[in-house]
């Protein structure tokens, strides 16, 4: 019923700027949680930045200082702002959402790479 879709990927170089975003859309008004995860190929999976609904974030360590994660509630949108980007942050970046009755939500992924 929630679908979740990405956008905002691509191709950029060291210490470039790129902004995710995320758009849900179905019968569910708000979410618990919004953020986003990233993994790399033979890597797992990890949390990169998550927001909740009162506006309380977290972040990976790698990814503190440099990255930023805001929501619109009204919108039912997440955004991660991604400044001083590095190798090591490609991945493919997926949007993910967690209902008030914990139900997880997953996007489609969106493509991320950091050139040297």
């Amino acid at each position: 019923q929630v679908q979740l879709v990405e956008s905002g990927g691509g191709l950029v170089q060291t210490g470039g700027s790129l902004r995710l975003s995320c758009a849900a859309s179905g019968g569910i008004s708000s979410f618990k949680v919004m953020g986003w995860y990233r993994q790399a190929p033979g890597k797992q999976r990890e949390l990169v930045a998550a927001i909740t609904s009162g506006g309380s974030t977290n972040y990976a360590d790698s990814v503190k200082g440099r990255f930023t994660i805001s929501r619109d509630n009204a919108k039912n949108t997440v955004f991660l702002q991604m400044d001083s980007l590095k190798p090591e942050d490609t991945a493919v970046y997926y949007c993910h959402v967690m209902t008030w009755s914990f139900y997880n939500f997953w996007g489609q992924g969106t493509q991320l790479t950091v050139s040297s």
